[in-house]
């Protein structure tokens, strides 16, 4: 059987793999590379997790043989009056300190020796941190959460809608926050002119020169404000107290990321895809329904170069795709139906389309932009840094402690001629 050290050392190679696999899936990754990509991931974050549990397991075992080993300590055994010669302890890494105080329930009082004087010491390699939560050094009470909380807290980030999803629009990934610029040019209304004179020069008046625009991505930051973890909670006896802080801050900066790239002003936030689509689109007749008809004048709005791209779609929130599925003809048979392959696509008549959930969106309703279509790789999100979750266990959250997380971004449309707009009437 395995010891609890090979356990872990198996289970931080396929973290180390995992992270690879998920690099990956970069821009150009089509959609079903993509679902495979995800699928190995999840299964190596789940082999990783559950060789974790193991070593916990074993980890506890092993402390309860030794206690039953260890003998009434009140009787004699022929060593009084020597010093005790217990044997020097194996040599503990920051991470597995770690992962000792979350199965303490964060009682650190409930950790070995060596695992406390790891944690106090901070990351291998690393000189103590100044954090703008906390005034004083890692083991004061700054210390950053490892790495491994990165991936529960994104995914739970991408439960709250597809914008802050690597697979739905085009992410740009970057290290510092600086203004980053996107150029574009729209050239269609422009084209070369006849000329049957002979011997007369070419026109030079500057009437079609090309015309360049710009969008521009900056930096804004959303956080989670404190978490506060009460001592009872912290003493609990919940294991897996990562998991649960990483979803329960995934789900606030989620939500908040997901709206901001959805319906964000674009003024000290994001510029969201429905905000940037407003120039363009369709009026429809009602505030209160859409019908198929409509939905194809929208589908066709938008031209067919953007519609041959294979993050064509369209976004919805669930009421109005309920409200679709509901369409009927005058014999009572319903008029969009799934398509064949079940991969998320309405299909209306010889129109199949693949959509999203985003229940950031806007309802049928007056004035409302209720779907979203189009090319949703040419809405840009910027993504500055990680996601960062920090710990304070100072005197401010005494006798618990604190958790808090940020992320960083941008977006905007960069061509407002492939995402097109349905737009309901006042």
């Amino acid at each position: 059987m395995a010891t609890v050290r090979e356990l872990r050392e198996q289970r931080a190679r396929l973290i180390t793999q995992a992270r690879a696999k998920h690099s990956e899936i970069v821009a150009d990754t089509t959609e079903a590379r993509a679902a495979e990509i995800e699928t190995e991931f999840n299964a190596m974050i789940a082999q990783a997790e559950g060789l974790e549990r193991q070593a916990t397991s074993l980890e506890a075992l092993e402390r309860a043989e030794a206690s039953l080993e260890s003998g009434d300590p009140r009787r004699p055994d022929g060593n009084e009056g020597r010093a005790a010669a217990d044997p020097a302890p194996e040599g503990v890494t920051y991470r597995q300190a770690f992962y000792e105080l979350m199965g303490a329930g964060g009682d650190t009082h409930a950790m070995r020796l060596e695992a406390r004087a790891a944690l106090a010491a901070g990351p291998e390699g690393s000189t103590p941190e100044q954090r703008a939560q906390t005034v004083g050094t890692a083991g004061a009470g700054g210390n950053i959460v490892p790495d491994e909380m990165m991936a529960p807290i994104v995914r739970a980030m991408a439960a709250w809608g597809p914008m802050y999803d690597d697979g739905f629009a085009t992410v740009i990934n970057t290290t510092g926050g600086g203004s980053l610029p996107i150029p574009g040019l729209d050239d269609t209304a422009k084209t070369a002119e006849d000329n049957t004179s002979e011997g007369v020069a070419l026109t030079d008046d500057g009437g079609k020169d090309a015309v360049f625009t710009k969008q521009t991505l900056g930096d804004y930051m959303i956080d989670t404000e404190w978490l506060r973890v009460s001592v009872q909670l912290a003493t609990s006896g919940l294991v897996n107290m990562e998991n649960l802080l990483g979803d329960l801050l995934g789900e606030r900066l989620g939500r908040k990321a997901n709206a901001s790239l959805t319906i964000g002003s674009g003024s000290g936030e994001a510029l969201g895809i429905v905000t940037g689509a407003a120039a363009s689109g369709v009026t429809i007749a009602s505030n209160a329904a859409i019908t198929a008809d409509e939905l194809l004048k929208v589908f066709h709005s938008v031209d067919p170069a953007y519609r041959a791209s294979p993050k064509f779609g369209m976004m919805f929130n669930d009421a109005t795709l309920l409200a679709l599925h509901q369409l009927k003809d005058g014999q009572g048979n319903y008029l969009i139906k799934a398509a064949p392959d079940g991969s998320g696509r309405i299909q209306i008549g010889a129109v199949s389309v693949k959509y999203k959930i985003n229940q950031a969106m806007a309802g049928i309703g007056a004035n409302a932009r209720s779907v979203v279509i189009g090319d949703m790789g040419k809405y840009f999100v910027r993504k500055i840094g990680n996601v960062v979750v920090g710990s304070d266990r100072g005197a401010r959250f005494f006798p618990g402690f604190g958790v808090a997380g940020f992320a960083r971004f941008d977006g905007a449309v960069a061509d407002l001629r492939a995402i097109k707009a349905l737009v309901h009437p006042a």
